[in-house]
């Protein structure tokens, strides 16, 4: 999952009170590779989306397939993650109209549903048997619902969590990875390859500050632990013994055994590690495989793929996608459909595969990919344990105790984004020596009380 957490987020509307979303940092004016939105005819739409490499091959296919084949013409815009996410912000809660469709998370989407900025898809959905919503995969239509049944958004890609390890490395010291390991075993076996060649560290996890940085596993950590930010009638539970458990262990295990530098780590940086041979193991995303597995990777073929560990839950992979939803201001709503039914669709994914190659699928969202021996013939290592941890993520579920909204990694409320970057700025400074976990914790359980009390008294009414 990439890093989400530079931008401050206030109170939208939630359980239809209306409230104003206030940006702190400005949107970049560049308009990326597409330029900015056209004005267009009857038959183009105006598309906002990140610029990931994904997002940019479609934009690349789009003209001679999906324009080609419906005379629809789509006019991009491509920002960087901080600042599409700011300019979707501004651009839907204002219900301007100037772009028909977005490229939003599953950590938006609930919200942007419940705050009418985005339009249902059910009833296209209905109408386009060939789209197959059967055919993707349950964790993620879940997580891309609205809290009336309805579905608002529809994935173009997704990931889980896994862990990563060198087969070469613990073979050499007679060890085996169970497929379903316990953190306490992972901790051992951190600790028993340890400078196992030289300049190795038993594993990498994340360090570095941001909501969707180092609270993206650690999350995942305390939910396994038995832990929740909050309890379903909105206590707050940062300082409670579980959260606190898992973060001491997760900080013990990056301080004792785990990457150099560790708390300016994100994902970027313990990719770079384990491909280097810097570390044996590593906890993250499950779309880093694909990185790992690449043709020109040092370490190709030396990786195996074991379940997100556990402790209390039976799983505790993260779940998260990039989706396409539809403006609610949008005039063009039956063409917006027609691109996102074709974006997200498995002959999209046989488009990329045949031109551009099969390591550049868009993939962890439909069913019928891991059944496709093309794919199958790229992806054979990893596969099959990115589809079990996506399969396996419960967006509804993921602890040991309700929960009062949606999310595994995240809770899924708009105040999230600014209360988990300031707690884990005090947890990487944990990781640094810097304080004390518990300093660090009982701080985020002030922080995690404001943000709940807003809740409770609205409940109250």
């Amino acid at each position: 999952m990439l890093e989400q957490g530079k931008r401050r987020i206030s109170r939208r509307r939630i359980g239809g009170v209306a409230v104003a979303l206030l940006l702190v940092s400005g949107v970049g004016s560049c308009a990326g590779w597409g330029g900015g939105a056209g004005g267009g005819g009857s038959d183009s739409i105006n598309v906002l989306m990140v610029n990931n490499p994904q997002m940019v091959d479609l934009q690349k296919l789009t003209a001679d397939n999906f324009t080609k084949q419906t005379g629809i013409s789509v006019n991009y815009t491509v920002l960087p993650e901080n600042d599409v996410r700011d300019k979707i912000s501004q651009e839907f809660s204002s219900q301007a109209g100037q772009y028909d469709v977005a490229s939003l998370s599953n950590f938006e989407i609930p919200i942007y549903a419940t705050s009418k900025w985005i339009a249902p898809l059910s009833d296209y959905i209905a109408k386009d048997p060939a789209f197959n919503q059967d055919d993707v995969l349950k964790s993620m239509t879940t997580s891309l619902s609205g809290e009336d049944g309805k579905i608002y958004g529809e994935p173009f890609y997704g990931e889980s969590s896994f862990l990563m390890y060198r087969k070469d490395v613990l073979d050499a010291k007679g060890i085996t990875m169970p497929a379903k390991p316990t953190w306490q075993q992972v901790a051992d076996i951190a600790a028993q390859v340890d400078n196992a060649q030289p300049g190795m560290r038993g594993i990498c996890l994340r360090g570095q500050p941001g909501w969707g940085q180092l609270f993206a596993p650690l999350t995942t950590v305390v939910n396994t632990f038995g832990g929740t930010w909050f309890t379903q009638d909105w206590q707050p539970q940062v300082d409670a013994p579980e959260f606190k458990e898992a973060t001491n262990f997760y900080v013990n295990l990056v301080r004792e055994h785990g990457e150099l530098g560790a708390p300016q780590a994100g994902f970027t940086e313990c990719l770079n590690n384990l491909v280097q041979g810097n570390v044996a193991m590593w906890y993250d995303a499950t779309s880093a495989a694909g990185s790992l597995e690449a043709p020109n990777s040092p370490v190709k073929g030396k990786i195996g793929y074991a379940q997100a560990p556990v402790v209390k839950t039976d799983s505790s992979g993260w779940l998260y996608t990039w989706s396409w939803s539809i403006q609610e201001a949008s005039k063009k709503k039956d063409n917006a459909w027609k691109f996102i039914s074709w974006a997200s669709s498995k002959e999209y994914e046989e488009l990329v595969g045949s031109q551009l190659g099969w390591s550049r699928v868009p993939a962890g969202k439909r069913a019928s990919t891991y059944t496709n021996p093309q794919y199958l013939k790229e992806a054979a290592a990893f596969a099959g344990p990115t589809k079990q941890a996506i399969e396996t993520a419960d967006p509804k579920d993921p602890g040991v105790q309700p929960r009062p909204a949606l999310g595994i990694q995240f809770v899924d409320i708009p105040e999230f984004p600014d209360l988990g970057t300031q707690v884990s700025q005090d947890v990487s400074s944990a990781i640094a020596g810097r304080m004390s976990v518990d300093e660090a914790l009982k701080r985020g359980q002030g922080l995690a009380d404001d943000v709940a009390e807003r809740y409770r008294s609205r409940e109250a009414k």
